[in-house]
């Protein structure tokens, strides 16, 4: 900003010269090894209201000790109403949550590092764009998104405010006990159907997408449980798809498929049906895995913990109490899909302690076909996660058999 002061004014006599920049001289220098910036796009206000035509947190970035401060303070006050004390939403300690890139080997920044990218001069909005505020793949810009949108929704429905909401929700069902279940009566992978209308690389899936109608579909076809994407920006989804799957009697066990980066998220997603949830290996720490694990056990919650590679792999193996593994075969930085990824996490050691945990490892991503069921089958998994594959054809129940090469659904077992 320095440089909008660069300017000549003409003498005055009898007055001194202009000092340059009095009033915009920083107050300290910025490290040598700090980022250079450089103004991407400058945006007019709003004329008529004076602000910016949308809402902007335009703060700096936060530390987990400032956070960790605020949930202590909001887990006090949910104390007092009756919660438990692993409801404060704390996230890890001790390290920056814009900066917990190589804890534990995570590769998603929680928040942008040098904070927001939007500042204001004068009536105009200006974008400063650095490495520590650009996202550099898809899932950390839809994490900086979130995070973002869950303050704002933690200002709203505080935890002590959800009391209510979850001593009202229909009790939870047992997740891992339907997929089980279901290899069982099937001999193949349960299939965790999604209820997915778009996606931020493939766009719109599914014009004509009603939600239950969807999902009965797939319960009458044959899927052990179903996933509903829950996030409104990237997937268009939402939390009342969730509520009215579950309010219409289906009966399969629900995933909230959602990007969870706080505990509050948790007793959110119980209080809406949720009768399990998604925590990603690449974006929580280890610590955030096991805290989080504790309070998915006391809501009731299933917690399917998604991993995309060897070390992310190992580090889940090191952590008690996981029961359901998900190998996605995305690359996170390329965003090909190679379902021989699924085959090369579940070699040797690993899948060995993997069978003697008892851990269903559910695969993810590339699935389209009844060889690539096979092939993720051979390689030791006990349950698939399906969207884009059903989701894309004129019938999604029915598109279920020819996934798997044969009818799985409960009718076909009965006779």
């Amino acid at each position: 900003m320095e440089a909008l002061a660069i300017g000549s004014a003409p003498s005055r006599p009898g007055l001194p010269p202009p000092t340059r920049y009095s009033t915009l001289r920083r107050t300290k220098t910025l490290p040598a090894s700090s980022p250079s910036r450089r103004i991407i796009a400058a945006v007019p206000m709003d004329g008529t209201s004076g602000r910016p035509s949308a809402p902007l947190r335009c703060t700096p970035a936060e530390t987990d000790a400032a956070a960790t401060s605020s949930d202590q303070t909001e887990a006090e006050t949910a104390a007092a109403a009756g919660a438990t004390e692993e409801g404060n939403g704390v996230p890890v300690a001790d390290a920056p949550a814009a900066s917990i890139e190589g804890l534990d080997g995570i590769k998603i920044r929680r928040r942008p590092v040098t904070g927001p990218s939007v500042h204001h001069v004068g009536p105009f909005q200006f974008r400063l764009e650095n490495e520590g505020n650009t996202p550099r793949n898809i899932l950390e810009k839809i994490v900086w998104d979130k995070d973002v949108e869950v303050w704002q929704m933690k200002e709203k429905m505080p935890l002590y405010r959800l009391l209510g909401p979850l001593g009202n929700a229909p009790p939870a069902r047992d997740f891992v006990a339907a997929l089980k279940a279901s290899y069982d009566r099937t001999a193949l992978p349960a299939l965790i159907a999604e209820v997915k209308k778009a996606s931020p690389s493939r766009g719109v899936l599914r014009e004509n997408f009603d939600p239950v109608e969807i999902a009965q579909a797939y319960e009458k076809n044959g899927a052990a449980c179903l996933s509903v994407l829950t996030d409104r920006k990237y997937f268009q989804g939402s939390f009342e798809n969730l509520e009215a799957i579950r309010n219409a009697g289906v009966k399969c066990p629900l995933l909230c498929k959602e990007f969870i980066i706080d505990a509050w998220q948790l007793y959110y997603a119980r209080s809406k049906g949720a009768d399990a949830v998604l925590l990603i290996a690449a974006v929580l720490p280890d610590r955030d895995i096991n805290y989080m694990l504790k309070i998915c056990k006391k809501l009731g919650l299933a917690a399917l913990v998604e991993v995309h590679d060897e070390r992310e792999m190992d580090r889940v193996l090191g952590i008690d109490g996981i029961q359901l593994i998900g190998i996605n075969n995305r690359n996170l930085e390329t965003f090909e899909v190679d379902i021989s990824n699924t085959k090369k996490l579940l070699e040797g050691e690993r899948g060995q302690l993997i069978a003697q945990k008892d851990i269903i490892v559910v695969g993810e991503s590339g699935l389209f076909t009844p060889d690539h069921i096979s092939f993720v089958q051979n390689a030791g998994v006990k349950a698939v996660l399906v969207g884009e594959s059903l989701i894309k054809q004129e019938d999604p129940g029915k598109a279920i058999a020819g996934l798997f090469g044969k009818d799985i659904s409960p009718a076909s077992s009965a006779v």
